[in-house]
């Protein structure tokens, strides 16, 4: 599965999130998603395969690596199944709206694997201080050594 996009949303009073049509297409027949906090105070969403596909990688990590076990605690700890409604919409628990500091205007983003959920604010500060680096960060990234 490939999730792409940018994708500015509203979050109404009761904390729920109408995921887009484009995602909703680029997700399938999904009925759930799994949310849990990620780096930079943002939201990652995964939906069923890909959470299972995430895991396998995880599980590579030998069972001393202390890195390795203290990602896997805190990561599947603080995870929240949601269901998807028939308004196409997500309820976000509101400790995770409090850890993601989201407000009303927020971003949902496609990143390959999983969804990120970003405050807007945050998010345009990212980008603000990202963009003008995206050249030499793609070279990197691309680098073969």
């Amino acid at each position: 599965m490939l999730l792409t996009g940018t994708h500015p949303r509203t979050l109404d009073e009761k904390k729920r999130l109408t995921l887009p049509k484009k995602t909703r297409e680029q997700l399938g027949e999904v009925k759930r998603l799994f949310v849990t906090p990620g780096p930079d105070q943002t939201l990652w969403l995964y939906d069923p395969r890909g959470l299972e596909e995430l895991a396998a990688k995880l599980d590579q990590a030998p069972a001393t690596d202390s890195e390795a076990r203290v990602f896997r605690r805190l990561f599947f700890a603080q995870m929240e199944e949601v269901d998807i409604d028939n308004g196409h919409r997500i309820l976000i628990p509101e400790r995770l709206v409090q850890f993601a500091g989201l407000e009303r205007d927020v971003v949902l983003l496609g990143v390959r694997d999983h969804l990120e959920l970003w405050n807007a604010r945050k998010w345009q500060q990212y980008r603000d201080e990202h963009e003008r680096r995206f050249d030499a960060v793609a070279e990197r990234a691309f680098r073969r050594d």
